[in-house]
């Protein structure tokens, strides 16, 4: 990892946050990206790296700033982190399709519009790499899940397609799929759930940041359920 390039979105919650750091320690250089404007205490900071808040990656023209000041600001890039998203639980006949329009955009748009505006650098890189965060819950959807399902499914797709597009240009696709994780939201949402058995952040950044490795140059197009104990 020591001096690849990384750039994260959904940088400032708890999974991306979690990723960063671990990607810090391994000696990447950082660009956090996320749509709050204030990052949370315990970020990497420091000379290899660069926080972009308030950037709204449902609008391509801001994805695509956001990317072209990384690569500015470190000379290139060589992977992608796709985390930025969102979670609602709705029936269909109880919900509306306000909350369809919303996940399709935080889930799926976000990582269309970082992923176009990074494609270019990463054909560049000698390993560019594309991590995405699709849902064990969209493989099956259960009930309540069907707009937050359908906008993972979506990330899978995009994750197939991309790699099929790039894989002749040394660039490797792929995503995680994780079940619940482990996070003080949803330990709060779930009170009595076997916490024990969740996904941690800290096991699903081990697998994104060796799909991100140029280690991995063998692996792309793969969904890889990183499901814990569930």
């Amino acid at each position: 990892m020591a001096g690849r390039i990384f750039a994260i979105t959904g940088a400032f919650g708890v999974l991306g946050s979690t990723v960063a750091r671990a990607a810090a320690e391994a000696g990447a250089r950082l660009a956090l990206i996320d749509f709050a404007k204030d990052p949370p205490p315990g970020l990497p900071s420091g000379p290899d790296v660069s926080v972009l808040g308030g950037v709204d990656l449902t609008d391509a023209v801001a994805a695509g700033a956001a990317i072209d000041a990384v690569a500015d600001r470190f000379g290139g890039l060589d992977a992608l982190l796709n985390i930025a998203g969102g979670f609602s639980w709705e029936t269909h006949e109880g919900g509306g399709w306000e909350t369809w329009h919303r996940l399709f955009l935080i889930n799926v748009q976000t990582a269309s519009n970082a992923s176009r505006a990074a494609i270019p650098y990463l054909k560049r890189s000698h390993a560019g790499r594309i991590v995405n965060v699709g849902a064990n819950g969209a493989v099956k959807a259960a009930r309540g899940m069907g707009p937050y399902a359908a906008s993972k499914a979506g990330v899978h797709s995009l994750t197939q397609a991309l790699s099929e597009e790039l894989k002749g240009d040394g660039v490797t696709v792929n995503a995680v799929l994780p079940s619940i994780i482990d996070t003080p939201a949803n330990r709060a949402d779930m009170p009595e759930a076997d916490f024990a058995s969740w996904v941690t952040p800290q096991e699903l950044a081990a697998v994104m940041l060796f799909l991100a490795s140029a280690e991995a140059s063998a692996v792309t197009g793969a969904l890889v359920p990183v499901t814990g104990r569930v």
